[in-house]
């Protein structure tokens, strides 16, 4: 894209009449990826346990290769928002697939091998297709007006319940496709999402175009065409000197980390209560339809009620879910409604808090501060995540929902004070 002479901003792409029919386009690729790429993932990083057991011959380190993909996640979100920040949206996407991809290849390398240090490697690489994946639903808002930004955000968020349900199903024909050859069963789904990560990395790499971000760039404000604000130093000040920014990037962090720290040990406390893996597995499913398939209703109502609104909702229905699931016992409905407003929970506090996240910052520095938001998020949930076993196994499952809940207590009460102190941005 080049710069108009004497300026550092660069020439119009688009004529701006033409904007909802980009964003309509830009929308339908986003969702599209998002539904390859949604696959790649859960199709074998639910056997990845499986394989650190193997590949290591113990259990105790079955839980490494998933909490490596969780660091990879979180270590290459700076990185790959840097590249947005610098080049657009297409690039730190395309790029962030292919990481994802190689780290595939590298698991498949270390299963035949048996090389535990390689399959934490590829764990670590894999995980930046994760990035991209979260990273998508901010593309989604580059082009959106902005009483539209949580409704196009969530539709990409949406899009990500095709690979949640498809993905796990997909396991046991991605294994069975490699009997008989050298590659083990185990990793044979790590071939699958290799493939299905290069494919979504030609799909944005060919079709995203104009590019989103520097499409937006362009018709913003000439004041935010410096490259001085494009810098992730410049993302980090914005976030400390915006009160809502930081409030935006708590709910997204706070949402997350609730929601995963609960989640992974649910399992075992229905195991506790005589579930079987039917059950388990049913009430799994409810989990993940609530973060995903809601995701529109979250998106309207953000657009319409507002940002703060929904973020009030999100710590509601997470605080009445970890009520019902630490109190359910060896009732499992009561169990299974508690996960799925979990889960709903999780969506109305993604959703509300990416949409203000977006609103909050000069359009400059929007990929940096998006990228800490994502390592933000993924870190703690990544401690969460590990310090749910310590607390399920010293105080039981009880105390950890009652943690959870507790964590929510600073993001209500942000809200509540960003609110009462800004009543006429309260709806922004």
């Amino acid at each position: 894209m080049s710069a108009l002479p004497g300026t550092d901003r660069p020439a119009l792409p688009v004529d701006p009449a033409d904007l909802p029919r980009l964003q309509r386009r830009t929308s339908g690729v986003l969702v599209a990826a998002q539904m390859l790429g949604g696959v790649g993932v859960p199709i074998s990083i639910a056997l990845a346990p499986v394989l650190a057991t193997e590949i290591s011959g113990t259990e105790a380190l079955s839980g490494f290769a998933s909490t490596a993909a969780v660091i990879g996640t979180a270590l290459v979100s700076l990185p790959l928002a840097a590249l947005m920040t610098a080049r657009g949206r297409r690039p730190g996407l395309v790029l962030g697939y292919a990481i994802g991809a190689a780290g595939a290849g590298l698991v498949v390398l270390a299963a035949a091998v048996r090389s535990f240090p390689l399959l934490m490697l590829g764990m670590a690489a894999f995980g930046a297709a994760s990035s991209a994946n979260l990273q998508a639903r901010f593309a989604a808002a580059d082009l959106a007006a902005p009483d539209h930004r949580a409704r196009a955000i969530s539709v990409v968020v949406w899009a990500s319940t095709i690979g949640a349900v498809l993905g796990p199903n997909l396991s046991a024909p991605a294994s069975r496709s490699f009997a008989g050859t050298s590659i083990p069963e185990t990793a044979g789904p790590f071939v699958w999402a290799a493939a299905v990560f290069v494919l979504t990395g030609t799909l944005i790499g060919v079709l995203l175009r104009p590019d989103p971000l520097l499409t937006a760039r362009a018709l913003a404000a000439p004041e935010e065409q410096t490259r001085e604000g494009r810098s992730l130093r410049a993302g980090f000040a914005t976030v400390r000197s915006s009160p809502r920014a930081r409030l935006a990037l708590l709910t997204v962090a706070v949402s997350h980390t609730t929601m995963v720290s609960i989640m992974v040990m649910t399992p075992v406390e229905l195991g506790h209560h005589g579930a079987g893996l039917e059950l388990v597995g049913l009430v799994i499913s409810g989990h993940i339809a609530g973060m995903f398939a809601f995701s529109p209703v979250m998106g309207w109502l953000a657009d319409r009620l507002g940002r703060l609104t929904v973020i009030g909702l999100a710590a509601g229905l997470l605080s009445l879910a970890a009520l019902l699931a630490g109190t359910a016992g060896p009732h499992h409905g009561q169990s299974a409604a508690g996960l799925f407003l979990l889960g709903l929970g999780w969506s109305a506090g993604m959703v509300s808090g990416s949409a203000l996240l977006t609103d909050s910052v000069p359009q400059a520095a929007r990929a940096a501060v998006q990228g800490l938001s994502d390592l933000t998020m993924n870190t703690a949930a990544g401690v969460g995540g590990a310090a749910a076993g310590l607390v399920m196994s010293q105080a039981g499952y009880g105390w950890l929902t009652a943690t959870g809940a507790c964590l929510l207590l600073p993001m209500a009460a942000l809200a509540l004070f960003t609110a009462r102190r800004h009543p006429v941005a309260a709806k922004g």
